[in-house]
Parts: structure tokens; sequence; C-alpha cells
């Protein structure tokens, strides 16, 4: 049996504010769009690369509040200690910065995190085996 990750979706809350923050912070776009109104289902994706894996966004979801202490997350890498500073001080300004940048042992590197709109917490992190800095 050949079992592949495909895909992760979220049940929103405002479906064009996400999409607009996933296009902005993880540099996603829409590669895939279906239904209307509260029925509007999005897929994202990395650009450039194919869709081979998709965050699927669904609209009319509540908002979430999650507990510091729960380490429930997205993760998303970037190829530089420098680019994790730059986020961290982008949601400091747009008041959704949820972790400051820490630095933890391998193999979990260098890292930030910001709330979506949602409050779904996104992590971004360099120097971790997967993605654009291994």
């Amino acid at each position: 049996m050949t079992v592949e990750l495909t895909h992760c979706a979220l049940h929103v809350h405002d479906l064009d504010r996400s999409i607009a923050f996933y296009r902005s912070y993880c540099g996603l776009s829409i590669v895939k769009e279906h239904g209307e109104g509260a029925d509007r289902v999005v897929w994202m994706a990395d650009q450039g690369k194919g869709p081979r894996f998709v965050l699927v966004l669904l609209g009319g979801g509540p908002l979430r509040a999650q507990d510091k202490e729960d380490m429930t997350h997205y993760g998303f890498a970037v190829g530089s200690r420098a680019e994790v500073d730059a986020i961290a001080e982008r949601g400091r300004l747009d008041g959704c910065l949820y972790w400051e940048p820490q630095e933890f042992p391998p193999p979990t590197g260098y890292l930030c995190a910001v709330t979506d709109p949602s409050g779904y917490v996104i992590e971004f992190s360099y120097g971790q085996p997967l993605g654009v800095a291994r």
C-alpha cells in the first residue's frame, strides 16, 4: 500500500481574510476553488511547485482560542533566521505574533509563530530537516 499526505483542511472563520493571510504570510496561491457563498472551498498551495500538498480552506468556522501550552500548529520552512525575525516583526505590527523567535535544539531549529485570522497557530522555522532550509 502506498500512502501520501495530500492536504490539510481548515474550517476558517472568514474565508477571504484567511486567503489573504496565507497568500501574504506563507506565499500560497489558490490552485482550485469550487462552490459559492457558504459552500465555497479553496485549495491553496506553494506557488510554482505544482500542488502535491494543499491547504484546503472552508469558510464559516469558529474562531479558535488556543492555550499557550497547546503546541498544535502548522509549520512552514523559511530560508534564513532573518526571515523568521522579519515574520516575527511583521506579526508584532499586525498584532498576531504568538511565539517570539526562539532557538531550539535540533531538529527543531529557530522559529516563531503567528496566528491566522481564525486563531490557528502558524510556525515559521529555519534549520529543520524539512522544507527550504534543509
